[in-house]
């Protein structure tokens, strides 16, 4: 029923040139994830922190028109939680990226549903659309390999001295695989809106 939904709005996009924008918010910590590394027998390698729990609260968006192989990777970080005001403040940055109209999908965090929100909707109308995943449906918003990518592999066993220096880490990574042709569109085909063929075809167009 899911995947369904986020067919007509993929077949709608299609149909009319609106962009997707698919939204998703996490938080990274001056604590590292821990991983496993290629280090020799018995030389573990010693990592050395603060035991500081500092965060920052990041907001990450995949923007892609369906039947093109090009997407674009956004990523806001800000120290502290993402409020109504953030949220608003994310949407208004997409303007400036985005040309023509844009169907943002998220999820129903309560800042999402703010009277805020949906007060910024109404004067944003003409180009702006809001639609909500499906509720405990991760696996169909491809932001998660974003995340996956920056937490797994780009930030796996850093552990930085400050907010400031995670701050930069992150987006020197997100830089890196913007650069990666077909990253986005992978996060894509892996919630399963692009099937192998198409998206066989949409890397070849690259």
């Amino acid at each position: 029923m899911a995947t369904r939904r986020l067919a007509a709005h993929k077949k709608g996009a299609l149909a009319t040139g609106q962009t997707l924008v698919f939204v998703e918010e996490s938080g990274f910590s001056q604590r590292p994830t821990l991983r496993r590394t290629w280090a020799l027998r018995g030389q573990t390698p010693t990592l050395r922190e603060h035991f500081n729990w500092k965060r920052l609260s990041a907001a990450g968006a995949i923007a892609w028109r369906p039947g093109q192989p090009r997407t674009r990777l956004f990523l806001s970080l800000r120290p502290g939680a993402i409020d109504s005001s953030a949220a608003v403040d994310f949407l208004g940055n997409l303007r400036r990226h985005l040309r023509g109209p844009v169907v943002v999908l998220w999820d129903g965090l309560p800042a999402h549903r703010s009277r805020l929100v949906q007060a910024y909707l109404r004067t944003q109308a003409h180009w702006l659309t809001l639609e909500r995943f499906p509720a405990y449906a991760p696996e169909l918003n491809p932001v998660e390999g974003l995340w996956a990518d920056l937490k797994s592999h780009a930030s796996a066993n850093y552990a930085a001295d400050t907010i400031d220096e995670l701050d930069q880490h992150l987006k020197g990574a997100t830089r890196r695989l913007r650069r990666s042709d077909g990253r986005g569109l992978g996060y894509i085909k892996h919630t399963g809106l692009v099937g192998e063929q198409e998206y066989r075809q949409l890397c070849e167009d690259q």
